[in-house]
C-alpha cells in the first residue's frame, strides 16, 4: 500500500468503468484526482487553426465540472492545474509527497511524447507513472494479434477479433475515495484559454452538454426511453434531428462514458427488447473506433504525414486559401457541402454522412492537402478524437486504411440519396 498517489485524468472523465481510478484507490491510502489544462492543447497548429476550438473547450469545462461533482459525492474532488503536464504534475507530486501517478495510457504521437516527458520528470522524484488502457471496447492485450501484426483492413481486423476475443466486463463504480482536503473547483474561463464563447445554434441536432451524467442520460434516452437503438442501422445516415444516431461520440471522445459500458448496456437492451442488426451495428461502430486507436498504436506518426500509411502520393499537396475559405464558410458551388459546413461551424457537430462528403469534396474536387481539412475538424468538432479524426481523413484521402484505394463520393448523388427532400439543406441554407 502506498501512502499518497495522484490520479491524472485526461480523456477519461468518468468514475464508472474507470480502471485507472479504481487501481489508485485500491493501492493507495489517499489519492488526489487532478486535471491539467495542457497549454499545448490551446495553441495554433502549423495549419493555422486552433488545436481546440470554443465548442470543444466548453464541452470539456462542463465535463470537468460534472467529474468534480461526482468525485465530491465520494469524498474527493478535482484539482485543476494549467501549464505543461511535465512541469505541473511533478509539482503536485512534490506538494503531496506522492509515490505514484496513475493515468490513462495514450496511443497517439503527441500524447505519447507528453507521457514520456512526465515519466522522465517523475523518475527524478522517484515517483512511478502507471498507465492503464481504458479507451477501447476490446483490451489491447486480448486482441488475437500483436499490435504490429494488426490487419490494415478493417473487415479482417473485425472478423478475427469478434471470433477470437472477448469484451471485458466494465469495472464497478467506486463507493468512497480518501483524499486530502481539496478546495472548491476552479476552472479557467474560455477567455483565459484564449477562446470566445460560442452559443450552439438552435438548429443543432442536439444541445450537447459535457459530463458523465449527461452521457448516461443520453444513453438512457436513446436506448430505454425511445428504443431508437432498434432502428439505428436504418436511420444512422440521417442528417436532421437528435435521434437518427446515438450521438455518443462527444462523450466517448472525452471518456465521459466508456465503450465497454455502452456494450454492457446494449446486452441489457437486447435482453429486454431483442437483438437485431441495429443493436449489433452500434457495436460495429465502436469497433471502428477501436480499429483506429490500434492503427495509431501501430503506425504512430504516419497518420499525420501527407502520404499517410501509404507510400505513393495520391492527392495534391497544394493549398488554395480562397478555396479553403469557401469550404470552411460554406460558400462552395455545392449546396450540400455548404449546408454541412455551416452546421459544423455553428454547432461543432456534423453527421457521419456529412463528414465523408465534405472530406471527399476537399480532397477530390478541391484537390487540396487533406491535413488542412483534418486540422480544421480538430478545431471545430465537439467530438474530436485524434485517432478517429485523422484516421478517417487519411482513409478518405486515399492514404489510410481503405482497401479500395481512393474513395470518391459523387456529391450530387449523395445529396439526392440522403437529403431527398432537401430538408437538411433548407435548414442550414436559409438564414
Amino acid at each position: 500500500m502506498i501512502k499518497n498517489a495522484l490520479v491524472w485524468f485526461k480523456t477519461d472523465l468518468r468514475i464508472e468503468d474507470n480502471e485507472t481510478l479504481l487501481r489508485a484507490i485500491a493501492q493507495s491510502e489517499k489519492i488526489l484526482p487532478v486535471y491539467c489544462f495542457d497549454e499545448a492543447h490551446f495553441e495554433t497548429t502549423p495549419y493555422g487553426f486552433k488545436k481546440t476550438g470554443a465548442f470543444r473547450a466548453q464541452f470539456l469545462l462542463e465535463s470537468l465540472e460534472d467529474l468534480d461533482a461526482q468525485l465530491r459525492t465520494l469524498g474527493s474532488g478535482l484539482r485543476i492545474v494549467m501549464g505543461k503536464p511535465e512541469v505541473e504534475i511533478p509539482k503536485l507530486v512534490q506538494e503531496y509527497k506522492a509515490q505514484k501517478v496513475f493515468a490513462k495510457r495514450e496511443v497517439a504521437f503527441e500524447e505519447i511524447q507528453t507521457e514520456k516527458r512526465v515519466r522522465t520528470e517523475l523518475f527524478k522524484l522517484r515517483c512511478e507513472l502507471e498507465t492503464f488502457s481504458t479507451s477501447t471496447l476490446y483490451h489491447a492485450e486480448d486482441l488475437p494479434f500483436s499490435i504490429k501484426d494488426i490487419p490494415d483492413v478493417f473487415t479482417n481486423f473485425r472478423k478475427k477479433t469478434e471470433k477470437d476475443s472477448e469484451i471485458r466486463q466494465p469495472f464497478s463504480t467506486p463507493t468512497k475515495i480518501n483524499s486530502p482536503e481539496i478546495s472548491p473547483l476552479e476552472l479557467p474561463t474560455l477567455e483565459a484559454l484564449g477562446l470566445i464563447k460560442n452559443t450552439i445554434d438552435s438548429r443543432a441536432v442536439l444541445q450537447f452538454k459535457g459530463g458523465e451524467s449527461e452521457a448516461l442520460q443520453r444513453l438512457n434516452h436513446y436506448f430505454f426511453e425511445t428504443q431508437c437503438l432498434s432502428t439505428y442501422k436504418e436511420t444512422r445516415n440521417g442528417m436532421v434531428g437528435a435521434d437518427y444516431s446515438s450521438k455518443f461520440s462527444p462523450w466517448l471522445a472525452l471518456g465521459c462514458i466508456s465503450p465497454r459500458f455502452i456494450y454492457a448496456e446494449i446486452l441489457k437492451y437486447e435482453k429486454q427488447f431483442g437483438a437485431n442488426d441495429s443493436t449489433y451495428w452500434l457495436v460495429f461502430e465502436l469497433l471502428w473506433r477501436d480499429f483506429f486507436r490500434f492503427m495509431f498504436k501501430k503506425y504512430q506518426t504516419k497518420f499525420f504525414l501527407y502520404e499517410g500509411i501509404k507510400t505513393e502520393k495520391v492527392n495534391s499537396k497544394s493549398l488554395n486559401e480562397k478555396l479553403l475559405s469557401q469550404w470552411i464558410n460554406g460558400t462552395t458551388p455545392s449546396d450540400f457541402i455548404n449546408a454541412n459546413m455551416r452546421e459544423l461551424q455553428q454547432t461543432g457537430f456534423m453527421s457521419n454522412r456529412g463528414r465523408q462528403n465534405v472530406a471527399s469534396y476537399f480532397c477530390n474536387e478541391m484537390n487540396m492537402d487533406w491535413r488542412f481539412g483534418a486540422a480544421y475538424f480538430e478545431e471545430q468538432l465537439i467530438d474530436y478524437d485524434v485517432c478517429s479524426n485523422w484516421g478517417n481523413w487519411a482513409y478518405l484521402a486515399g492514404v489510410g486504411n481503405d482497401p479500395r484505394g481512393h474513395r470518391y463520393f459523387n456529391i450530387e448523388k449523395q445529396a439526392a440519396d440522403y437529403d431527398k427532400k432537401k430538408s437538411f439543406r433548407k435548414l442550414w441554407l436559409t438564414e
